[in-house]
């Protein structure tokens, strides 16, 4: 299923493993795959869409999006691959860092490297605007569906001020992260904010996405700043719900990630 278009450029999910979708962008030539955690969804996407694997971004260096890249070298080995510049990698790459600019030329696309600490130390985004407005945001597991990433390396303050930056982006940016967990994530903001009509409408329509068997995603920034408790620690019923009453932000966000990890 085609969830965007850039141009002539495509991105569809390959989903991987329970719950990851490896995100493919392409022209119906040659492709990029985002955090190929699976070398062999990717490969039999590529064959059955006549495409040519040309590059790869990675957003950080977890298992689950990096360990398909050895096994696709050995059948695309000329592909180059993108990676987070404060990480450690195997292969190699282009490690890239906070607003450096990186080309797709294959595909006609310009990415600006966001660097976001949280989930890891050194965890990345690829940000993409073009002349007609369409605006992307690949952000593997920053951000999610109504949700947020684990702080596996980082701290609250860091993925607070991490998420602050993608609240920032506008409204119709389209955003692909890493994993449908998104019914699970509204359940848990409901929690927190159950008279929240927008998401309540969410659930809804989550629900009867998930029910046909479609992802439930990209999302949308404008939708994430309404209904993601990660992205409304400054509103009243978010801090009360998180027992932090009047607290300052990060301390609520940290609650918050608390309540979510045992939730």
């Amino acid at each position: 299923m085609i969830v965007g278009m850039h141009h002539n450029v495509q991105i569809i999910p390959i989903p991987a493993f329970k719950d990851n979708y490896i995100w493919l962008m392409h022209n119906g030539q040659q492709a990029v795959a985002v955090d190929p955690g699976d070398a062999q969804p990717v490969i039999q996407t590529l064959k059955q869409l006549n495409l040519n694997l040309s590059g790869i971004l990675i957003t950080h260096h977890h298992q689950d999006h990096i360990a398909g890249v050895t096994e696709l070298l050995k059948v695309y080995p000329d592909i180059g691959i993108y990676a987070p510049k404060l990480e450690d990698y195997s292969f190699a790459h282009t490690p890239v860092d906070d607003e450096q600019e990186i080309q797709l030329t294959d595909l006609g696309l310009s990415f600006s490297v966001m660097h976001l600490p949280g989930h890891t130390l050194g965890h990345v985004a690829y940000y993409t605007e073009n002349k007609l407005g369409d605006k992307w945001l690949l952000c593997g597991d920053t951000l999610f569906g109504a949700g947020c990433g684990r702080l596996f390396e980082g701290t609250p303050a860091q993925m607070h001020h991490s998420l602050k930056r993608l609240a920032a982006l506008a409204g119709s940016t389209q955003v692909y992260c890493s994993h449908e967990y998104t019914l699970r994530n509204i359940d848990f903001a409901l929690s927190l904010e159950p008279n929240n009509p927008t998401l309540q409408q969410r659930k809804l329509d989550t629900q009867a996405l998930r029910d046909k068997g479609m992802a439930s995603l990209p999302s949308n920034i404008e939708l994430e700043r309404a209904t993601n408790p990660f992205l409304r620690c400054h509103i009243g019923s978010i801090q009360i719900s998180s027992g932090l009453n009047l607290a300052d932000e990060v301390a609520v966000f940290s609650r918050i990630r608390e309540l979510r990890n045992v939730y």
